[in-house]
């Protein structure tokens, strides 16, 4: 019995890191701005903070009984709202939570995302994501975007500072390639790293490959965007499982690498119970063989 909840719990957690234990299904925060209306779709400008706190910090807490340990952020949404939200929600920590934040893009206007990597503004912003989230070390400290005006080195090397200060945890990248990853990792250790990537966009399978050999957590955002395509086929595999068409697409990812940690968002109750359920979900080999050969590797979503 032993040996099974062992072979269970590896299944269901990874250790971030190699020593910041996480269950693998986490919860993406971008979209809890605004006025609910705002967050429908992809055209959402993540801009002004939240106006429904109440009904958030409760929904925030919910996935936490409900067994979600991982929170994604960036200091770019809502200017900080999203960050202080999260702290408004879960605070204090006590250990029980992670709190994965970025930075490394500015927004001048509500439509604008412009990558800055300058590292004295990465380690100022830090510093902004430590007071908003009322903490004195950041769990995860991720790039948000590599910056093509500066060198690589030295944005990681302003990440690898703040750890060395204490500040940070553990660094991690954000839409980079293999490349980009090896070439940060020589420069610091790096715990994750979040591209898109789901059933309908794969074009980071070499680096969800890299990652995996690597003991780096890969965490998809838009886990569950999904293309007509796949309607089918998914609601087949749904009926043989008793899941969801959505739980099935979380559980691909699942199955697809054992540091895949999915970070759907959703600010639906009913749906956030129904991505935190995905993790029991198991698919067969036949089943995953099935689901893959849907779309062929690099095909946009």
């Amino acid at each position: 019995m032993d040996d099974d909840n062992a072979l269970l719990e590896s299944k269901t957690t990874f250790a971030l890191g190699g020593d910041l234990t996480v269950r693998r299904i986490g919860y993406g925060s971008m979209r809890l701005t605004g006025a609910p209306e705002d967050r429908r779709g992809l055209t959402g400008t993540i801009w002004r903070t939240a106006r429904d706190r109440s009904e958030l910090t409760a929904l925030l807490r919910r996935a936490v009984e409900l067994g979600v340990d991982l929170f994604d952020t960036a200091d770019a949404y809502a200017l900080g709202g999203g960050e202080e939200l999260l702290a408004e929600a879960l605070h204090p920590y006590e250990g029980t939570v992670t709190v994965a934040t970025k930075a490394g893009v500015v927004r001048p206007s509500p439509t604008e995302w412009v990558t800055h990597g300058h590292p004295a503004y990465l380690r100022q912003q830090a510093e902004l994501s430590l007071r908003r989230l009322r903490v004195e070390r950041l769990d995860l400290l991720q790039l948000h975007r590599v910056d093509p005006a500066y060198p690589l080195a030295d944005q990681v090397g302003a990440l690898k500072q703040l750890q060395e200060e204490g500040k940070v945890r553990h660094i991690g990248l954000s839409e980079v390639t293999v490349e980009q990853i090896e070439e940060a990792s020589r420069i610091a250790p790096i715990s994750s790293v979040q591209n898109l990537y789901n059933l309908s966009n794969r074009a980071s399978e070499a680096v969800v490959d890299h990652t995996a050999a690597h003991g780096i957590a890969f965490l998809p955002y838009f886990p569950v965007s999904l293309d007509d395509a796949h309607a089918g086929p998914l609601a087949a595999v749904a009926e043989e499982t008793g899941a969801a068409p959505s739980q099935v697409a979380l559980a691909w990812l699942l199955h697809r690498s054992p540091t895949v940690i999915p970070i759907p968002g959703t600010a639906s109750a009913g749906h956030l119970a129904e991505n935190a359920a995905a993790l029991e979900v198991r698919l067969t080999d036949a089943q995953f063989t099935a689901l893959s050969g849907l779309t062929t590797p690099g095909a946009a979503a």
